[in-house]
């Protein structure tokens, strides 16, 4: 416990000598031509890994993702792949779409809570829990169908107030550190942060394998890490804010490539 507390104020010491010396900018867009993937903010090992599929250890949830596509399940016995088929043709980009906008619920959804409306709409089958093995093999089986596609984030009407909302939590100082995402990933990207490289926060390669894991997570999984680590309280994986907030991050990535899954420190 003294040694957590100890961990506790040894953050806050460094976030206060960071905000200290950095000045801020206005939290504005990065422009397009300095947009950088975290995979850039890596070391030359971490990027190897992360680029030979016979190292990631992600691409162990994209085989388990793969099988599961073809298993059939729920009431119906339906597998995924017997509506859409082939999920190399007819999931290429879908991933680089979402969080995308939901008609049925009126409301934007991200690529996890569109498996789990599919399951129970289609299948008749149990959502999957959120960080379970299968809902992340799935998302990374799907995610990797659009690698190397950049990210689209239509300007749809319908998903303007979503985005609106995920942009304010973006700039918005939360907990007792009182610190915004912005302040990090947008106005002080490239500095260092208790020894770390702080990223322009694209979530390009999502889900991806964190080696501070041990496997493979969500964004929300890593959204909620750093509400905990600036003592705030963390929204609920599947939240609105939270998927407003992913909504947001993929805008400011748009026309950037997928690079999922991907791997970090």
């Amino acid at each position: 416990m003294m040694r957590l507390s100890r961990l506790r104020v040894s953050f806050a010491l460094v976030c206060a000598s960071f905000l200290s010396s950095a000045p801020f900018a206005a939290g504005d867009e990065i422009p397009l031509a300095d947009r950088k993937s975290g995979s850039q903010f890596m070391s030359r090992q971490t990027q190897d890994i992360e680029n030979d599929d016979t190292s990631n250890p992600a691409m162990l949830w994209v085989l388990d993702g793969e099988a599961l596509w073809n298993k059939p399940t729920g009431a119906d016995n339906k597998a995924c792949s017997s509506c859409h088929q082939d999920a190399a043709t007819t999931m290429r980009g879908v991933a680089a779409r979402y969080p995308a906008f939901d008609e049925k619920s009126s409301k934007v959804v991200n690529l996890e809570q569109r498996i789990n409306l599919c399951r129970t709409d289609r299948q008749k089958a149990s959502p999957l829990a959120y960080e379970s093995r299968d809902l992340l093999a799935l998302t990374a089986y799907l995610a990797r169908q659009s690698k190397g596609m950049p990210i689209e984030a239509k300007d749809d009407s319908r998903i303007k107030p979503f985005r609106a909302e995920g942009e304010k939590l973006y700039s918005e100082r939360l907990g007792q550190l009182n610190l915004s995402c912005a302040q990090c990933h947008t106005d002080n990207w490239g500095q260092k942060l208790g020894g770390s490289l702080l990223p322009q926060a694209h979530p390009t390669a999502y889900p991806l394998y964190r080696l501070e894991w041990q496997t493979v997570g969500s964004l929300q999984r890593r959204l909620r890490n750093c509400m905990i680590g600036v003592r705030a309280e963390p929204y609920a994986y599947g939240d609105q804010e939270l998927v407003n907030l992913e909504l947001y991050l993929m805008w400011r990535a748009r026309g950037m490539p997928m690079e999922a899954p991907g791997v970090r420190p």
